[in-house]
């Protein structure tokens, strides 16, 4: 069969993202013996003539489409971004009857809301390199779609139990070869050695996307890998695992092999402020580390229990202080106004974050509210939200006797601290 598959994010948050999931799904579509083709709106300046370019030449016998975001997180002023999509999606109907599939985080979150409202056929949640070339050997088939782990099916539900592939060893990946040709060799390339979280933080929607249970491949491969983007131009790498650190023995692996290969990389991850280990900084910084995200939320050690956190200040502190000797940037995080949060605590978190070697701080007032979450059962409990609200449109967990003292406060603090962003 032949695939046209569509990133359709052109959101810049923080970084230029490239699609790295769909490139694997794509992979194992060419793998499973499919012509593929692949658009990246993100790199496009006319996307809907590229798009009608490739269906029409291509003439696609289904189009894929990718969904990384459904909102930026900010409650004052939100942007909602599923409408572009789903203009994706209509220019993709007026021009082919092929079946149109979701996929991707943002999608894996909302699984039957997006389907509806972008008014696509049928989408995968979870890991569709799996499930996607099964989808087409059906399709091609004309046979039963029931049973295929994480499909959902516009108007007829989730046909099957999802499944989370072990070893991600086991899935194809898109390699260095087969799409990344085009991009820029000075872009920061998204690379996945693990995928799963287990801490359960009150507020997160990684467990919906990839489970509670860290799965990995063979650091030798994923090394091997890295090597040929090296070798192929690109020296800037973001880890996209959701805790680099995590477990700490197979990240010390990864760098020690980083080192060992002589791979002259610069990389960023995300870092877990808990469970510091001086030595493993070490390697990092030796291994190329640059810039590290430490999701920290909030410098009150009561609201970091509201939030599930398995760490505490000084853990924070230490760690901060070690990244630092070791000349690692640091983004640290603030989630500032969620369950439990008073004037006290919130004064308390700037001040901590203000005591901290930090290169950017990035503040945010209100927390999303993600399904599936321990915080969407207190917003539910609390009247914030509904039984009946699917979440998909943003909502915010805000206590609201310091919405606008909060506002007022950060605004006076970010006026004096230009490394402040919001």
């Amino acid at each position: 069969m032949r695939v046209l598959f569509i990133a359709a994010n052109t959101e810049k948050i923080n970084i230029v993202p490239m699609p790295l999931g769909l490139h694997d799904v794509a992979a194992a579509t060419e793998e499973g013996g499919h012509e593929v083709l692949v658009l990246d709106l993100m790199t496009l300046t006319d996307s809907q003539s590229c798009i009608r370019d490739s269906v029409l030449s291509f003439h696609p016998d289904v189009i894929g489409i990718s969904v990384r975001n459904i909102d930026d997180q900010v409650m004052h002023g939100a942007r909602f971004l599923l409408d572009d999509v789903k203009e994706v999606v209509r220019r993709c109907r007026q021009l082919s009857n092929a079946p149109i599939v979701l996929g991707g985080a943002g999608y894996s979150i909302f699984p039957e809301a997006v389907l509806d409202y972008l008014e696509a056929d049928m989408g995968i949640q979870g890991e569709g390199e799996a499930v996607f070339p099964q989808l087409l050997s059906r399709l091609s088939r004309q046979a039963d779609l029931s049973g295929l782990p994480g499909l959902y099916l516009r108007g007829r539900g989730l046909q099957g139990g999802r499944i989370y592939v072990r070893d991600l060893g086991d899935l194809p990946i898109s390699g260095v070869d087969r799409f990344w040709a085009a991009y820029d060799r000075n872009l920061w390339v998204p690379f996945q050695t693990r995928r799963g979280c287990p801490m359960n933080c009150s507020y997160c929607s990684t467990a919906t996307i990839e489970g509670r249970t860290i799965r990995k491949r063979s650091p030798e491969k994923a090394i091997e890998d890295l090597k040929n983007f090296v070798e192929a131009g690109f020296s800037q790498f973001y880890f996209v695992d959701n805790t680099f650190n995590l477990p700490a023995s197979y990240a010390a692996k990864i760098c020690r092999l980083i080192i060992h290969q002589g791979l002259h990389v610069s990389w960023r991850c995300i870092f877990y402020p808990g469970k510091v280990d001086e030595d493993l900084i070490g390697l990092m910084a030796d291994a190329g580390c640059r810039e590290v995200s430490l999701g920290f939320e909030s410098g009150c050690e009561r609201i970091l229990k509201n939030m599930n956190k398995r760490f505490n200040p000084d853990d924070v502190r230490r760690t901060s202080l070690c990244l630092a000797k070791r000349g690692i940037r640091q983004m640290g995080f603030l989630m500032l106004g969620g369950p439990g949060e008073t004037r006290a605590s919130v004064l308390e978190s700037l001040a901590f974050a203000d005591s901290l070697p930090l290169d950017t701080v990035k503040v945010s007032q209100g927390i999303r509210i993600y399904p599936d979450t321990a915080l969407a059962k207190i917003a539910l409990d609390e009247h914030i939200i509904s039984p009946d609200d699917n979440l998909l449109a943003p909502a915010f967990y805000m206590v609201r006797d310091i919405e606008e003292w909060l506002k007022e406060t950060v605004t006076l603090k970010m006026a004096e601290r230009p490394h402040w962003i919001t």
